[in-house]
């Protein structure tokens, strides 16, 4: 096979070495615009996770990484004056241009031929030339640009500002350093030495702060007297070193394909990590292996991206995270304590979680989990310090045994509203199961509140005295707290039950809708109605009512849902909203009637009795709901007293575009909770205990809500408290559990 590849960088000069490695018949030729002396960058991080996939994949290459270079198992953070230590990380720090000799020692002693200096006017002609074009060549990828049509990428430009600097400092450990400037400014620190004497140096700030301290964007010289006095006790004396220390803004780069006929891409030509999770060498020496190995066994491109595409979305999604939790750090200092914040940092990305941590560390496991039992007082008899989890958890007059809560899951088996032995049983059997708190399904306010004739709903005596059944039996046999969610579903109603095709199959004969605008949810849906004030009158009294009903049947929390594309949601969105009246415009506008209905329901619920609020923080779609909106709407909510936001997302439009993802929702509550300083309820995509002790302990939210992890387990709380020995005692009827160990 005759190869040219594009860029002798770590992807390039790996996928040369080992396709000419395991066959020698390979015309493998690397053209590189640069000298090999010429490279960017001080030191490059390799985990010992991502040193043992080279090492399988080719030993002699990692054997000669593993000589030239620096181990270290710490992570130091310096923060508000203390210095945090976490153990058992395990990272290797090379020079990044010892890094491309290596490689290039290697490529040519196999016969592969590498041009330096050798620039690449036009990609077609070598794709023509040869039988694989390979992309390997960089954020300014002339390979990515000659097809872009085909690869379609996309190239978000991050607001924060970073310089790359180096440093005769040799910093013993991964070290994170924030500190605020003269004008207020924080800055962040990512250090972490790459050779004996030699450490990589990365400074990071918001523009604001950047632009407050009057740097520009090129003068290294005013760059390093800057950072020297900021940094001056943490350098010791050890200056700073130049390299084309330019003020940058971080670029992530997604491809919507890896392959077009016979080219390929690979490294950062294709997608990019953020610098604070190192992973862009390791996502270009790991593109290499996984290519080489499905070429060597008989493999296409397509086979190739299907394989590889997940991993690197993953990670991607882990550096999102990362960088994310970088650009927002200034919500979290000074309001989190030293040990908290620090624990935060270690999970931002979510890709080391409380558990995992505590493999890793488990005495500053112990110190963060001592932390989160001493804000709240034990209920448990147990002298010893809970998991985050099973922290008790306030709100007004109402205290939950802990923090995880079954979320609202409709169950599509009421009959005209009226609630059965169904009902009793799913949430009872949850109850029972060990949840601190049980939250029922949407329960409508009115007949034609309903999304389906199936659903539950309080507008009759008869739904009263159902419901007070459930609530009996949930207090008088478990520990647990019950709350009703009481919603309308405006223009998302009058459909099928789920499993007869749900929101998008309405029912052949409907009832009438009402929305803020008469804008279908989709074109298969009925039109609703355009609310008129005697319609908004009459809904709120439909609240009111059932809020009263609500207490009377024994329920210790409601929950107004604001959220999905329920009427009150499609009031707050402008995809939905398209009023001119005071009703509409503005979010003050949008707000104007959801917090109507809040605050007559508020009025008439007891007042040691908490109200929370179900939002949608993102719309997923252009022009509408955004996080920034989510801020906004939780700071409307808190002052007129709710208790806690619930933070959802989506299901406002049905032509959505989420970005799915191991608690992808998880963030705009962990926002909402310390830039409003409102409790916040986090939800999706939230599956197992280590999930929930790390969103607790790193202060992400208050309270955590699993729907298909409690359908599939009704008693998931139990069962997380046994798998962590934590003691928590089964109804009498069970006694015969004592002594039990499940096999």
């Amino acid at each position: 096979m005759k190869i040219m590849i594009v860029g002798a960088g770590p992807a390039g000069l790996t996928f040369a070495a080992l396709m000419k490695s395991a066959d020698p018949s390979h015309q493998i030729t690397v053209l590189e615009r640069n000298r090999l002396d010429d490279t960017f960058g001080f030191g490059v991080v390799l985990s010992d996770a991502t040193q043992y996939g080279i090492a399988d994949a080719a030993p002699g290459i990692h054997q000669d990484i593993l000589e030239r270079s620096v181990h270290w198992d710490d992570i130091d953070i310096h923060y508000r004056g203390e210095r945090l230590r976490s153990t058992g990380h395990g990272f290797s720090g090379l020079a990044r241009a010892t890094l491309l000799e290596i490689l290039t020692e290697h490529c040519q002693a196999l016969g592969v031929e590498v041009r330096f200096q050798q620039e690449v006017d036009d990609p077609a002609k070598l794709a023509t030339a040869c039988d694989l074009l390979v992309g390997a060549d960089g954020l300014t990828s002339v390979v990515r640009e000659r097809w872009k049509d085909a690869f379609a990428p996309t190239i978000d430009l991050r607001p924060n500002r970073f310089v790359w600097l180096g440093t005769t400092r040799p910093f013993e450990a991964f070290t994170f350093d924030f500190r605020r400037d003269a004008h207020g400014g924080l800055w962040r620190l990512h250090a972490y030495q790459y050779a004996p004497g030699h450490s990589t140096f990365i400074l990071e700030a918001t523009e604001a702060t950047w632009q407050a301290a009057g740097l520009a964007i090129d003068d290294e010289d005013a760059t390093i007297a800057f950072a020297e006095g900021l940094f001056a006790d943490l350098l010791g004396g050890h200056r700073l070193l130049k390299n084309r220390s330019l003020w940058r803004q971080f670029p992530t780069v997604r491809c919507a394909r890896w392959h077009h006929e016979n080219v390929v891409l690979m490294g950062d030509a294709v997608h990019t990590a953020h610098f604070s999770v190192g992973s862009g060498t390791k996502l270009a020496m790991e593109d290499a292996i996984a290519l080489a190995a499905v070429l060597g066994r008989g493999g296409s491109l397509a086979e190739y991206e299907a394989e590889r595409r997940p991993t690197v979305e993953s990670l991607q999604r882990a550096a999102q995270a990362s960088l994310e939790w970088f650009e927002g750090v200034e919500r979290y200092y000074d309001r989190l304590d030293p040990i908290q914040f620090a624990f935060t940092l270690l999970t931002r990305s979510l890709r080391i979680s409380h558990e995992n941590l505590r493999v890793r560390d488990p005495e500053f496991v112990d110190r963060v989990n001592a932390f989160i039992a001493s804000a709240r007082p034990r209920t448990n008899a147990s002298t010893s310090v809970p998991p985050p989890m099973f922290t008790p958890f306030r709100l007004r007059d109402l205290e939950l045994p802990n923090r995880v809560v079954v979320s609202a899951m409709c169950q599509y088996s009421a009959t005209d509203g009226l609630i059965n032995d169904w009902h009793l049983v799913h949430l009872g059997s949850r109850a029972m199961g060990g949840a601190g708190l049980v939250m029922t399904e949407m329960t409508d306010v009115s007949a034609d509140g309903r999304i389906s004739t199936g659903c539950a709903g309080i507008y009759t005596r008869g739904h009263v005295d159902a419901w007070t059944r459930v609530a009996h039996f949930v207090h008088q046999y478990s520990d647990a707290k019950i709350g009703m969610q009481l919603g309308h579903a405006g223009r998302k109603g009058a459909t099928e039950v789920l499993w007869e095709g749900g929101e998008r199959a309405p029912i052949p004969d409907p009832w009438p809708l009402v929305a803020p605008s008469p804008v279908p949810y989709t074109p298969r849906n009925p039109e609703p109605r355009e609310m008129t004030r005697a319609d908004m009158d009459q809904v709120r009294d439909d609240f009111v009512q059932a809020t009263r009903w609500a207490d009377e049947a024994g329920f210790d929390l409601i929950e107004i849902h604001f959220a999905h594309g329920y009427l009150l949601g499609t009031f707050i969105s402008p995809l939905t909203n398209r009023r001119t009246d005071a009703y509409g415009g503005d979010l003050a506008g949008r707000m104007r009637y959801p917090l109507e209905v809040f605050d007559a329901c508020r009025a008439v619920w007891p007042a040691g009795k908490p109200m929370t609020v179900r939002i949608s923080a993102e719309d997923w779609y252009p022009g509408g709901t955004t996080p920034d909106d989510a801020v906004a709407i939780a700071a409307l909510l808190k002052a007129h007293g709710c208790d806690a936001v619930d933070v959802s997302s989506g299901q406002t439009v049905a032509d959505q575009r989420p970005r799915y993802g191991r608690q992808y929702q998880t963030p705009f509550a962990d926002r909402i909770r310390h830039e409003v300083g409102i409790p916040t309820m986090a939800v999706g995509a939230i599956s197992s205990w280590e999930d929930v002790n790390t969103i607790i302990a790193a202060g992400r939210a208050d309270l955590c809500l699993l729907a298909r992890a409690h359908l599939w387990d009704p008693y998931w709380t139990r069962h997380a408290a046994q798998a962590q020995g934590w003691p928590m005692a089964w109804p009498p009827q069970y006694e015969s559990l004592k002594g039990f160990t499940p096999r």
